[in-house]
């Protein structure tokens, strides 16, 4: 049986086919075959979109999947850094076989809108700065104008990196964001708290207002040996690097690696215009992060709060496993009334101090005055079952005496809130019990 979109085969424009959760391609027309430089559909099948398409080795930032819905196109301009043209896109969704499939065409722009195709010389400069502000302005979030400005930069500069270094609270470097081209090892995990010694003779160069451009990294063999063995591992030959200034002091950088060496002169201008719009979304960032903070933590225990929590719940992946570990401060009344409720919230804290040293690398919210939870994704049933242990322990340390309600199940597209329900009726027999066998009173 043929697929709706084989109808296009024969369009000359561009039709490609992908699936929106695995990002695999499934499908493209002959057009979009032959200008991407394949023979046959074959070649391309079970690859990534982003592989094929963009040759860069994670999802694009600029993808808006999330955005696409069966029987509506969305239709915006992009410039494809890969094929040298300005297009206008025309995405949908269509389910096909227990799939959702993203559909888009591939409309040539350039000869309406720019009247060349794109050289990338200076006079198309501006148009492709512009677009990339204008796409990255239009992102959810600060984080995500930022990956899409330096996805832009990676593919525009023909690079196989293209990052951004921030100054941290220990005086080294780490490095925050990312992008790399298709088959380059991403290295992010790698450069974290860089010592500043590393970048001692860029900080010079950028306290007197000047940028770096190197076209060899051979000659820092013998004069700056640190910093040679730092990009000798990470394979790179020429780069491009920029400094980010806040209030005249110098808070970072950010760069693309191995840009070809007849474009470095190209690829300095393009990364110090885009510096100042990187700032200012730092900017904006930082204010981002700060407010969401204050809306999603907890101000007396700092962990996270019911508004937090239900984020958590709705990033989980729904094929994996959850643990729900639903806990009770027993006796907290009782230390508010008798010695105080500074004591109390002493108590409090001790307590959610225990939650997040044992369940720290997963969800840990504070629900109500004296209910803690922790929402475990992913977790193996008997890896739940050694951390509350853990956890009870850690408490009784603390002088902290808790009820416990624990749920486990191996598929995660379980009703949460069912989930909660069970794990908290749990939490009420064992603090019953507690009680009972006690004979302290719940109430003063």
């Amino acid at each position: 049986m043929e697929k709706i979109w084989e109808f296009f085969q024969n369009m000359n424009e561009l039709v490609y086919v992908s699936d929106m959760d695995n990002y695999e391609m499934i499908w493209m027309n002959k057009k979009a075959l032959d200008v991407y430089g394949f023979d046959t559909l074959g070649e391309v099948i079970g690859k990534k979109c982003h592989e094929v398409m963009q040759h860069c080795q994670n999802p694009c930032a600029v993808c808006n999947n999330q955005d696409l819905e069966p029987g509506y196109f969305k239709e915006w301009r992009y410039y494809n850094p890969v094929l040298k043209r300005h297009t206008v896109l025309k995405n949908t969704m269509v389910e096909d076989e227990g799939r959702r499939c993203r559909v888009e065409i591939a409309l040539d722009a350039s000869a309406q809108e720019w009247q060349s195709s794109v050289n990338r010389t200076y006079e198309n400069m501006e148009a492709i700065v512009n677009e990339a502000l204008r796409v990255a302005l239009h992102a959810a979030t600060p984080d995500k104008s930022l990956e899409i400005i330096l996805e832009y930069l990676g593919e525009v500069q023909e690079g196989d990196r293209a990052y951004i270094f921030e100054r941290n609270a220990y005086g080294g470097h780490d490095n925050t964001y990312e992008w790399v081209a298709n088959g380059v090892r991403p290295e992010k995990e790698n450069l974290q708290n860089v010592p500043y010694e590393v970048c001692a003779g860029w900080y010079q160069n950028f306290r007197e207002n000047r940028h770096i451009m190197i076209d060899d990294i051979e000659p820092l063999r013998e004069r700056e040996p640190l910093l040679y063995d730092v990009l000798k591992k990470q394979n790179i030959r020429t780069l491009v690097v920029i400094p980010l200034y806040e209030n005249g002091e110098v808070i970072g950088f950010f760069g693309v690696d191995n840009p070809p060496a007849e474009r470095m002169e190209y690829a300095s201008d393009m990364l110090q215009i885009m510096g100042h719009f990187i700032i200012s979304t730092m900017r904006r960032r930082n204010l981002f992060n700060k407010l969401q903070d204050m809306s999603c933590k907890d101000q007396l225990t700092g962990i996270g709060n019911r508004h937090a929590m239900h984020f958590y719940i709705s990033d989980m992946q729904k094929d994996k496993s959850i643990g729900v570990v639903y806990s009770d401060i027993t006796g907290l009344k009782r230390v508010n009334d008798e010695e105080g409720h500074e004591a109390g919230d002493r108590l409090i804290i001790r307590a959610a101090e225990s939650l997040q040293r044992v369940f720290g690398d997963h969800g840990v919210f504070r629900i109500g005055g004296d209910e803690l939870l922790a929402l475990c994704a992913g977790i193996e049933q008997t890896a739940l079952e050694e951390r509350v242990e853990r956890m009870r322990a850690d408490m009784k340390e603390n002088s902290v005496e808790i009820a416990v309600g624990v749920v486990w199940k191996p598929d995660g597209t379980a009703n949460i809130d069912v989930l909660l329900k069970e794990s908290e009726q749990r939490m009420y027999d064992e603090k019953t019990a507690y009680y009972e066998a006690t004979g302290l009173s719940r109430r003063r």
